[in-house]
């Protein structure tokens, strides 16, 4: 039997326009929004996460803009169930709705389910952290490597970045450490089935389009007010939430280590190099329909399948 019910997934990288095009669409056919950007979950982020401005938010409503704190524990996990809940809320209503987000973990996880993980103590975590923040890189590196040699040699083979990534490493490493289990254990389970369509929409631009707006986006933020914000939550700093771009950038500025004009230029081009791991990211789905961020509504409209009543 057809599922009745569709949702639309507004993807692409940063500054590209996603939230008007998720506005637009979500006015055509008077539903709502779910945002899919795991930087703009936290009440503390605004100015340098993008966050929808007031006049965004009232354009359409929105949800899982700012819900919980950067103090809070909040996974990929947490964020799959949630949307479901309030998608099954949200379809009752109206059988289209949208979302929209750069996060690709994140959307993969609402469309065709996560690999189930146990809970982890939270101890653990503190206690992974702590040997980082004491013994460096090497000392993630060297526990996947003992815990999950079979990950780590498929790491390093086929994305070898990761092992620089100290967020992601202290997770597989507390999930080794957690369960007495690989990492490696938990993962490509059967996918969930889901109750509803799904129609991805990219948006892109030519690189150097791409790389101008997200220069003009940061000078904003800077003009906005983001090196107040990061001063307000510079006694955070050492949270998982605040190891981000535009903020550990201006953490180093506040330290002494680097001048403000050094700060922005890196906010520039490490942003630069997130939108193009995003686009990586996105590439790798065959299923999404690409369109230049310039496309009117009524083009893309008119290439995508929906029923409408």
């Amino acid at each position: 039997m057809q599922n009745k019910n569709t949702l639309i997934v507004v993807v692409g990288p940063t500054a590209i326009g996603k939230t008007a095009l998720a506005i637009q669409l979500a006015q055509h056919f008077g539903c709502e929004i779910i945002s899919c950007d795991s930087r703009q979950f936290y009440q503390e982020m605004c100015i340098g996460t993008a966050v929808p401005s007031v006049g965004e938010l009232q354009a359409a409503p929105h949800h899982f803009i700012q819900n919980i704190s950067i103090q809070q524990n909040y996974s990929v996990g947490d964020f799959e169930r949630e949307v479901l809940e309030k998608l099954t809320e949200l379809f009752a209503k109206n059988p289209v709705q949208i979302m929209v987000g750069g996060s690709g973990l994140y959307v993969d996880a609402v469309i065709k389910g996560f690999d189930d993980f146990p809970d982890i103590d939270p101890k653990i975590r503190e206690l992974v952290v702590q040997q980082y923040n004491f013994q460096g890189l090497e000392y993630l590196q060297n526990q996947l490597k003992e815990l999950d040699p079979v990950y780590y040699q498929y790491i390093l083979e086929n994305n070898p970045q990761t092992l620089q990534n100290p967020q992601r490493l202290m997770r597989f490493v507390e999930v080794c450490l957690g369960t007495e289990k690989p990492y490696s254990s938990f993962l490509n389970q059967p996918k969930k089935q889901r109750d509803f369509n799904v129609i991805l929409i990219g948006l892109e631009a030519e690189r150097t389009i791409l790389n101008a707006r997200i220069n003009l986006r940061v000078d904003l933020m800077m003009q906005q007010g983001l090196l107040a914000e990061v001063k307000s939550v510079e006694v955070y700093k050492h949270l998982n939430a605040l190891q981000t771009v535009g903020y550990k950038e201006l953490f180093d500025y506040l330290a002494g280590n680097i001048s403000l004009e050094q700060a922005v230029e890196d906010i520039k081009m490490n942003t630069r190099r997130f939108a193009k791991r995003q686009m990586t990211w996105f590439k790798r789905n065959a299923n999404i329909q690409w369109f230049d961020f310039k496309t009117p509504l009524s083009n893309i409209l008119s290439q995508i399948k929906i029923h409408e009543k």
